[in-house]
């Protein structure tokens, strides 16, 4: 199976107009376009979660080390195995020798000083990591799982390729440096937005301030939970590697937006370049109507059906998030889907993408669907369509 892109020579000149109509600004009256935007992030992109468009981005796909961000990962691990019934909150886990010294009091990074052959509850031992941010926490969670730390990884990673991760690949639970240890901006957002929708019951989580063990009072390392941006979450990233990093979640009235900025120097300009894309992404995101229901977007081409070509259309029209555009502003359309669609394909079947992206990057992509029932066609019929494919590779 292929992944064809064809250019939507109709569905550009209705976007144009749409957004000249929408706008309604001359592009200087615009408070401040994406294309104006910049960053000292290494890497970074912000995205609205709903829908997933990038409002922003930088380096995005850039391999980096991800530091104790990809503490995401092994949260999501966990929350799965909890929501599958594997463990349970009250399961209680042993700080190893090994946890102890690599990730505990004796290792000088950030730990929940779980004292060494300790058992304690997984419940307590999730906020550790969520507030403290405890490599001790992780390992011992790690440990208990899988066996060793070795082994809870390869997990961590085979999790991020089931959720479309293809470049991140983990090597510890806890994002201590090691060379092999990466990720990237976009697919640490990614699993942001699959820690917010797939856990509710867990994501609340990130919102605790502080909280006691033994003698013991930590605070919640997120900058930005004492902002008025609304964040509740997520998690923060230091190493000398690394840099600075976090990857926050801000909601807002019903929108929420997804920050991951990585790579700067100093803490406080890790706070501040984080509230200001936050600040530009919540002020200047628009959204903006391309198509109404039922309005065709485009043709995908089929093989075996009683058509060659079936009309695509967005299941409740098309409507893109994007940062405020400038008037007269041209964008790149593309219908993106698995090619050659087989039939029988039913009306309302989700088939293909449609992707918006502005010159400056933004990205928005919409599902489109079948428009009409396509059933099998003939033996004749199928067979035409297989010499076509051979002959032509369904080049259109």
């Amino acid at each position: 199976m292929m992944r064809y892109y064809f250019r939507i020579t109709r569905g550009l000149r209705a976007l144009a107009a749409i957004m000249v109509a929408l706008t309604g600004l001359p592009a200087a009256a615009a408070s401040q376009t994406q294309s104006e935007i910049t960053t000292k992030a290494r890497q970074a992109i912000l995205m609205e979660a709903d829908s997933g468009a990038v409002l922003f981005q930088h380096n995005a796909d850039d391999l980096m080390a991800p530091a104790s961000m990809s503490k995401l990962m092994t949260l999501a691990v966990v929350f799965k195995a909890l929501k599958t019934g594997q463990i349970k909150l009250e399961d209680e886990f042993l700080m190893s020798v090994n946890a102890w010294r690599n990730g505990g009091a004796p290792s000088g990074t950030s730990a929940m000083m779980v004292p060494v052959n300790t058992k304690e509850p997984l419940d307590l031992l999730l906020q550790g990591i969520i507030v403290q941010s405890g490599n001790d926490a992780c390992m011992a969670i790690a440990e208990g799982m899988a066996g060793t730390e070795e082994a809870f990884a390869r997990v961590m990673t085979e999790e991020a390729r089931k959720l479309g991760l293809i470049k991140s690949t983990f090597r510890n639970s806890t994002g201590l440096p090691d060379p092999e240890h990466l990720t990237t901006a976009r697919e640490l957002a990614l699993l942001a937005r699959h820690l917010i929708r797939d856990f509710p019951e867990y994501y609340g989580r990130f919102a605790q301030r502080e909280y006691q063990y033994r003698k013991h009072r930590f605070i919640n390392r997120n900058p930005l939970m004492s902002t008025e941006l609304g964040v509740d979450g997520l998690k923060t990233g230091y190493t000398k590697e690394a840099g600075y990093g976090i990857a926050a979640s801000a909601k807002q009235g019903n929108r929420r937006l997804i920050l991951v900025v990585n790579g700067m120097e100093r803490q406080d300009e890790r706070k501040n370049e984080a509230v200001r894309l936050l600040e530009w992404g919540f002020k200047n995101l628009t959204e903006y109507k391309l198509f109404d229901v039922g309005e065709v977007v485009g043709q995908a081409r089929v093989w075996g059906g009683n058509r060659m070509f079936l009309p695509l259309v967005g299941a409740d029209g098309v409507q893109v998030a994007f940062p405020r555009l400038p008037a007269n502003q041209r964008l790149r359309a593309e219908i993106i889907y698995n090619a050659p669609l087989k039939a029988p394909i039913a009306k309302g079947d989700v088939v293909a993408q449609l992707r918006i992206t502005t010159p400056s990057q933004a990205v928005s992509e919409v599902p489109l669907v079948a428009a009409e029932d396509v059933p099998a066609g003939s033996v004749i019929r199928r067979g035409l369509d297989t010499l076509v494919h051979m002959a032509f590779r369904w080049a259109l």
